[in-house]
């Protein structure tokens, strides 16, 4: 991740300090860079809950810091009942992606089970904690390797014109420890010299592409256009757009995906227009115990508040949140929705690219076939 020509991870330990985990602000993005200490679980808790951070890969990072963090809070005389105990606080935090409990389980299987040095538990903490971010952010360079060959195999049919490709909600470097999954593709195609274009979906109600996705790529200087949610379809009728790429919270066994809510209708215009979509994803975030997405994927519902109030800078440069609905107007607010796999190109992960069905995913993890 390039901030101003310097790089940052998402989440990392503090260097003065190695028992403070750092974060980056997502709340305060894009009109203000701000770093943030967690010295407990529950300011790990809040951070996820309240989406300080957010995104598949980094919701699985801050997790596993935040076990880290359980295991430095934790008694001797109940080491794994406290951490147990953290477990399940921070499991309960986001339920739809499935990076978070694989993250919070990883730690557990190390760290629980026959008892040992305690200092020795907590330095395997931060050991491993360390290895689960490192594996998110070599995953994600491994995914805009293979994603960058379908960019380029477009650029090559067009070519050498300008690929537009449509992407909704943030799934870049600020989703996961770095390089991101559905805009890893991106970045990789843009320093090889292909000529790149994002369309952004403001992605409301939360306004991650608004605020986070073009962000980022100005930060990286790729061309790029913020759109309303509900453009996508106009652009792809006329030929605007030449695929779509989303990232996702949680894909089954056989490739439906969960993702933040609209890429569903994003999925259904791709496939009525003959767009392309592709969803990228690392290994941590499939559910090799699933096979329905429409029944059995959890979809977290959020607080009414964040359809009913945006905030953003006013010409006077002060941020503002507002009242966007009558007073007496309820409202829902679903955070994710399910795309079949039917609707799905291919599904890029860090092993290569495979058909959205238990065949082809199972052609890249033939290891997890008995885990349905």
């Amino acid at each position: 991740m390039n901030v101003n020509g310097k790089h940052y991870r998402t989440i990392w330990l503090k260097e003065e300090d190695k028992r403070v985990v750092q974060i980056i602000n997502q709340l305060v993005l894009p009109h203000k860079f701000e770093i943030l200490d967690l010295h407990r679980v529950e300011d790990v808790r809040r951070a996820i809950k309240d989406m300080y951070v957010r995104g598949a890969g980094l919701i699985g990072a801050a997790a596993a810091y935040g076990m880290y963090l359980a295991a430095l809070e934790a008694s001797d005389s109940a080491f794994e009942r406290d951490l147990l105990a953290s477990a399940q606080i921070l499991k309960a935090t986001r339920p739809t992606a499935s990076n978070l409990a694989w993250a919070v389980d990883a730690m557990l299987a190390k760290l629980t089970g026959p008892s040992g040095d305690m200092e020795q538990k907590r330095v395997e903490a931060r050991s491993l904690a360390g290895e689960i971010a490192d594996q998110d952010a070599e995953y994600c360079r491994n995914i805009g390797l293979h994603g960058a060959e379908i960019i380029a195999g477009i650029a090559e049919k067009k070519k050498g014109e300008t690929v537009n490709i449509l992407t909704h909600c943030n799934a870049g470097w600020l989703a996961f420890v770095d390089y991101g999954s559905a805009l890893s593709p991106v970045y990789t195609a843009f320093d090889r010299g292909i000529k790149v274009h994002v369309w952004v979906d403001e992605t409301r109600p939360r306004n991650q592409g608004a605020s986070l996705t073009a962000w980022e790529l100005a930060q990286h200087g790729v061309s790029h256009d913020l759109i309303p949610d509900n453009a996508g379809g106009h652009l792809m009728q006329h030929g605007m757009v030449d695929m779509v790429i989303t990232g996702a919270d949680r894909v089954t066994r056989c490739g439906d995906a969960a993702n933040k809510i609209g890429t569903y209708l994003k999925a259904v215009a791709a496939k009525e227009n003959g767009v392309p979509f592709y969803v990228a994803l690392p290994s941590s975030t499939f559910d090799f115990t699933m096979r329905d997405g429409l029944r059995e994927i959890p979809i977290e519902e959020r607080d009414a508040a964040e359809v009913r109030y945006v905030s953003g800078k006013t010409s006077g440069g002060i941020i503002e949140t507002v009242q966007i609905c009558p007073d007496a107007t309820p409202a829902r607010n679903w955070g994710f929705d399910v795309t079949p796999g039917r609707y799905i190109r291919a599904l890029i992960s860090e092993r290569g690219v495979c058909e959205a069905s238990e065949r082809g995913i199972l052609s890249l993890y033939p290891e997890r076939a008995a885990n349905g």
